[in-house]
């Protein structure tokens, strides 16, 4: 069988996948854009095609949409007619079928991830050539169904096994799938490495799939599921109608010492960047630290309140339009600007420099909180050390007195630092390194 062109942008920090397609007549559709829309019109323009078309499966709970940046660009934007968008989109339903030039789209109800999903089946003639399948199967898993509301968790498992058995698995063995979740994304429960698979693929090696029937499937899909961001809790309602901000590289505007202060005095938060390193050596009291990596956005989303002012501490050479972009990737509008000359600018000016104390791992000595994900701290974790996920990081529960804080590296746990600092909480030492530099010291690792 033989496919169209299709171009992979994935987004490794959120774990998902958007797709450009070439149409085969000098234009392009957009799957699932993700919120700044200079990626795709780069690659498309590269190949000489312009973006006609794109086409959202579901609304999104773990980024903002590109699409609407999209559509004021020209773009016709097709979505789920249930989704109830605020701006023009092309509503489609189960079976709607939109001519492409030489190929055509089918809408294919898949109800489960989210009420309104549409998995979207690519046609050359009579040849269905690609399924975009979005949330609902995904390389060696499915997606979860929990993130819309707890009392739906399982009402949505039962609609996800039905759509899967009776509107996808019924397709051709052959039949190439491209999913928008993948490794890294909260919204899979789970998924391996790779993010392109086959309908046979999967029927021959996808755990959840091997499920015998619904309420072995629901049973096994529910007994996965994990914690998760809060703002997958309102990014829904954000794409309806999110704010435009055009395709231009982003801007982070310098903002003084003083007006730091202000913005802090009326309920900014400064979010330091840097490396672990260089914010334990000295940093704006208050702050908290998120390492400027592919996973920024995601614990940016789950520390900072939303709606929240930003302020950043940066680096000079870090990247100034990437942290902006992850930023607005998780509905942060607001980005006030950085911190003008970094520290230097702020001791010199009179402010306080606030410090963390850092330790090797394979020092630690109890009382050990190990701040990743608990399905993380079941894998093996250090003898004795207590669980307390970052995102659910409530100081009154942990151990009286000095602690240690870890996670894998040392980033998480930094973060984790700065929370308990703002609760009021300054007697916490970070741990750089994880179990497996413990274990190459200390030998055997706990798993519970």
């Amino acid at each position: 069988m033989s496919i169209p062109d299709v171009i992979a942008v994935v987004d490794e920090g959120l774990g998902n996948s958007s797709y450009v397609v070439d149409l085969g007549d000098g234009r392009a559709l957009v799957v699932d854009p993700v919120r700044h829309p200079r990626g795709y019109l780069d690659k498309a323009r590269c190949r000489g095609l312009e973006v006609a078309y794109a086409v959202e499966t579901h609304l999104h709970a773990d980024f903002v949409s590109g699409a609407r940046e999209l559509s004021a660009l020209g773009t016709q934007v097709m979505a789920p007619a249930d989704a109830l968008h605020r701006y023009a989109v092309q509503g489609l339903r189960d079976g709607d079928e939109r001519d492409l030039g030489p190929l055509r789209l089918r809408a294919l109800a898949t109800p489960g991830h989210t009420p309104e999903h549409l998995s979207y089946l690519l046609f050359d003639g009579r040849r269905p050539v690609a399924l975009f399948s979005g949330g609902s199967l995904l390389v060696g898993a499915v997606a979860r169904t929990d993130l819309i509301d707890a009392a739906m968790t399982e009402r949505l498992a039962r609609d996800l096994w039905r759509s899967l058995q009776e509107r996808v698995m019924v397709l051709p063995d052959d039949l190439p799938v491209f999913p928008t979740h993948g490794a890294g994304s909260f919204c899979s429960a789970p998924a391996g490495a790779e993010r392109i698979t086959t309908i046979g693929r999967e029927k021959a090696s996808n755990p959840l799939l091997a499920a015998t029937d619904e309420s072995a499937f629901v049973e096994r899909l529910m007994a996965g599921l994990g914690s998760y961001p809060p703002y997958f809790l309102r990014l829904r309602d954000v794409n309806r109608n999110p704010r435009l901000h055009g395709p231009g590289a982003p801007v982070l505007p310098e903002v003084s010492p003083d007006d730091v202060r202000r913005l802090q005095r009326g309920g900014a938060w400064v979010v330091d960047a840097r490396p672990i390193a260089a914010f334990a050596a000295g940093h704006v009291p208050g702050s908290v630290s998120i390492a400027l990596r592919p996973q920024f956005a995601t614990w940016l989303g789950w520390i900072v309140p939303p709606g929240a002012p930003l302020v950043f501490v940066l680096d000079a050479d870090q990247d100034r339009a990437e942290i902006v972009r992850q930023a607005r990737a998780v509905g942060y509008d607001d980005v006030m600007g950085e911190l003008v000359g970094g520290m230097e600018c702020w001791v010199a000016a009179g402010g306080e420099a606030a410090t963390t104390p850092l330790a090797p791992v394979a020092d630690a000595h109890d009382p050990v909180v190990d701040v990743r994900q608990r399905s993380e701290y079941r894998a093996g974790h250090i003898p004795g050390s207590v669980s307390a996920e970052l995102g659910d990081l409530e100081p009154s529960t942990l151990p009286a007195g000095p602690i240690t804080v870890m996670c894998g590296h040392g980033e998480r746990a930094m973060t984790a630092a700065t929370v308990l600092a703002r609760a009021g909480r300054h007697d916490v030492t970070v741990l750089i390194g994880g179990p497996d530099e413990w274990s190459a010291r200390h030998g055997r690792l706990d798993h519970a």
